[in-house]
């Protein structure tokens, strides 16, 4: 393809900068926008520390009425979903596009399955009047009080991040479909492969905090 030039007041030539395929400009810029999405998460962890330094017993009696079953089920879930991500990606880049599409599709599944025991903890917690405003949560200690608000908020803020995970999944079994991603063009599916490494290590912080502290 011929190169495309633009010419300045005095006739001369330049040639026209394409960034459609800019890979380290593409790179860089996802690495700034999860470089925000770890401060706003920051945050939160740096509440939960202080709360927790402040009411280390009631956190830790409340973190003991979770079920550490089905966080450390969904912890296991996302560790696969890592996994058969990255080896899509990995497929791709080598050539075998029909069993990459195939292993994205198997880490849609995976996320979905982690959100519907997820929804099936909050649905519990909910039942037995427990949540941000309930007359029951709210007649409890501060503590409680606090360790609760700060699981729905974070829970529920992690749960947002697995299902924009499934979109941009689904997004990119798409662009595959089309010819939009291809072995040689691999930048949005590696992006969306680092998206999900994110959520999974902000699972994997979580689950300690929320959930082992009362073990």
């Amino acid at each position: 393809m011929e190169q495309e030039m633009a010419y300045d007041r005095q006739g001369k030539s330049y040639p026209v900068a394409d960034f459609k395929d800019d890979y380290s400009g593409d790179k860089l810029g996802f690495w700034v926008f999860l470089l925000t999405e770890g401060m706003m998460f920051g945050v939160l962890f740096l509440l939960y520390g202080i709360y927790f330094y402040r009411h280390t017993a009631m956190f830790a009696s409340s973190s003991a009425d979770l079920n550490i079953w089905l966080g450390g089920t969904n912890t296991v879930l996302l560790l696969i979903s890592t996994y058969t991500m990255g080896v899509a990606t990995l497929m791709m880049r080598q050539g075998k596009v029909k069993l990459s599409a195939t292993l994205v599709g198997l880490t849609i599944f995976i996320a979905i399955v982690f959100l519907g025991i997820k929804a099936s903890e909050w649905g519990v917690d909910i039942s037995h009047g427990i949540y941000p405003g309930s007359k029951l949560l709210d007649a409890k200690d501060t503590g409680e009080i606090l360790f609760f608000g700060l699981y729905f908020v974070m829970t529920g803020l992690h749960g947002l991040h697995v299902i924009i995970g499934i979109a941009l999944m689904s997004w990119v079994l798409l662009l595959m479909r089309s010819g939009g991603i291809r072995p040689e063009h691999t930048i949005v599916m590696k992006n969306t492969t680092l998206y999900w490494d994110f959520v999974h290590l902000i699972w994997i912080v979580l689950f300690p905090l929320l959930y082992m502290i009362g073990a």
